[in-house]
């Protein structure tokens, strides 16, 4: 089983993808030390060719998660990408970071069909849109929610949804 580290598919990444590895935060400079992981942190816009180069070309073909991660202090989502070897050995972790106020990621549903519910999730959720997906619709809120609830600037007091009752 090849064992990978962020560090060698960074280079690698750079030598076959180049623009593919954010070089620096595609968002906000001068972060706090907990968001600078040693994880690999690439531009959103090349996330469907990364994910097939970690697929086809390393054999990563097991997409396990995506989770969305909302800092609102620092205005940005951030898309975490979980990737399994199916003979074993460590998970791959890409990510992807969005400004708040257009959190737009092109979409793995037509690479990995897999991602689609996870998008959805995102989308319904988090208000977070992946272009290309084949069918973004609401997966647990009902269509009239004007807002995304796992937002953490999402009104937690009252439910103006069930009317004024005072």
């Amino acid at each position: 089983m090849p064992l990978i580290t962020p560090d060698d598919l960074r280079k690698q990444l750079g030598a076959d993808l180049p623009g593919a590895v954010a070089s620096v935060h595609p968002v906000v400079e001068g972060l706090p030390a907990f968001l600078e992981t040693g994880d690999l942190l690439i531009e959103a816009d090349f996330l469907p060719r990364v994910a097939v180069y970690v697929r086809d070309v390393l054999g990563y073909t097991y997409l396990s998660d995506i989770v969305a991660v909302d800092y609102l202090d620092y205005q940005l989502f951030e898309l975490v990408y979980r990737f399994y070897h199916l003979e074993g050995g460590r998970d791959l972790v890409i990510k992807v970071r969005v400004p708040r106020d257009n959190p737009s990621v092109p979409s793995l549903t037509p690479f990995w069909p897999g991602a689609d519910l996870n998008e959805r999730e995102a989308f319904d959720l988090f208000g977070i849109t992946f272009t290309g997906h084949p069918y973004l619709k609401r997966i647990y809120m009902w269509d009239e929610l004007d807002g995304h609830p796992m937002r953490k600037d999402f009104p937690k007091q009252g439910d103006k949804y069930l009317g004024d009752e005072s």
